[in-house]
């Protein structure tokens, strides 16, 4: 017959394997997908006449008003370029804590 010390000793050793809590699954992050970064607008060409002085030869005078035209609309697709692109660095950011949450859980499980 064993001493009960070491019986107990052996008991709390065995049990510890099949009494200790089961450790979730880390689950690994999904990054952002690449093709839903939002690209920049382009800037609008500027025409050689758009600075040119008034009756300059060649030049109708037109081709400001068309480049204001041209800035408006890019400045509008800016803007929305700009929200577009916030929301991706929000994805891209969440991407970051989550890589870090799932290496701390990888971490866990090693303890």
């Amino acid at each position: 017959m064993m001493p009960r010390r070491i019986a107990a000793a052996l008991c709390a050793v065995a049990c510890l394997g099949f009494a200790a809590p089961a450790v979730a699954a880390c689950t690994p992050p999904a990054a952002p997908d690449a093709a839903a970064k939002p690209a920049k607008p382009a800037l609008p060409a500027k025409g050689p006449c758009v600075d040119a002085k008034p009756g300059t030869t060649g030049c109708l005078g037109w081709e400001g008003y068309t480049y204001n035209d041209e800035i408006r609309a890019y400045n509008e697709k800016a803007q929305a370029f700009g929200k577009a692109a916030q929301a991706y660095v929000d994805r891209l950011n969440a991407y970051v804590k989550a890589s870090a949450d799932y290496a701390q859980c990888e971490v866990k499980t090693l303890q």
